[in-house]
């Protein structure tokens, strides 16, 4: 069983109140964990300051919240991944912990379908300063939903795309600054895209035809299903360039095939890319050489 420390932040506040945490919908959400205790239980803090006392001190100040290194994190069927996450974060008392996680949803409240949590009970904080420190966590994720066999986070396709971050954090005399919409981050199905020119070689003049497919991570069955209706290049480059030209633009079919055909001219690869969508990153394959003669 994996064990997470939790948190619960409100936007612009210091309100240490606990989330209400909605109920599990049918399919396979029942087996996921959306449970996030308050602010006060992940930072180890008995209740709320007084709100005359609350509304007098300063707030902790947040920069600099990392994930992924910058990158959209992308998952297939089966692995899981560990996330870097991390922040700056400054107060005249100093830096005591910090606290990063995703969710996805339109309320962290009573509209929250899906949750990412960090493995650590507590940040690691370096301190740069008196009063300011970069403090890092780490989130697993994984696709899926939890059987005897997996742990998974990802139990529904409609979880890719955009996630919020919340980011919170405990000053050494305290305070607290918490905010479940800091940032967003994508979060996305794996593409998976192939290319084969035929026949090689090939006579001058004649037709080449270039199929493929492309497809991307179902997280529900933890298979790969083609993707369909999208826009995908034809690109050519020939043998002795380093550039590749977008010959045309088609469509994956209801299966996420791709075929269409060419007159052979010069020596050359073929290749097929995919821009990406919010759901589905970017992918291209290598090139698959036709010698024309």
């Amino acid at each position: 069983m994996r064990i997470r420390a939790t948190v619960a932040a409100v936007s612009g506040a210091l309100a240490l109140s606990a989330l209400a945490v909605p109920a599990a919908q049918a399919g396979s959400q029942s087996d996921v964990s959306l449970d996030r205790p308050s602010v006060a239980e992940r930072f180890g803090t008995s209740s709320a300051k007084p709100a005359s006392r609350a509304a007098a001190a300063a707030a902790p100040t947040v920069s600099n919240v990392t994930v992924n290194a910058g990158k959209n994190i992308v998952l297939g069927t089966t692995v899981a991944k560990t996330i870097a996450v991390s922040l700056t974060a400054s107060h005249p008392s100093g830096i005591k912990d910090a606290y990063i996680d995703l969710w996805h949803g339109t309320n962290a409240e009573d509209g929250m379908d899906g949750l990412l949590l960090p493995k650590e009970e507590a940040a690691s904080c370096t301190a740069s300063s008196a009063t300011t420190s970069k403090c890092k966590l780490t989130i697993p994720v994984a696709p899926g939903a939890n059987t005897e066999d997996l742990i998974g986070d990802l139990y529904a396709n409609a979880l890719a795309g955009t996630w919020h971050v919340t980011a919170a954090v405990l000053s050494n005399d305290g305070e607290i600054y918490a905010n479940d919409f800091y940032k967003t981050h994508k979060v996305q199905r794996l593409s998976k895209l192939t290319v084969n020119a035929s026949p090689e070689p090939v006579k001058k003049g004649k037709t080449i035809t270039v199929a493929g497919k492309l497809s991307r991570a179902n997280w529900e069955d933890r298979k790969y299903h083609g993707y369909t209706g999208q826009p995908v290049k034809l690109q050519f480059r020939k043998k002795n360039s380093n550039t590749y030209t977008t010959v045309k633009t088609i469509k994956s079919n209801s299966t996420g095939n791709l075929s269409t055909t060419v007159k052979a001219t010069v020596d050359g690869y073929f290749r097929y890319s995919f821009a990406g969508t919010s759901t589905t990153p970017t992918v291209t394959t290598a090139g698959d050489f036709v010698d024309v003669r």
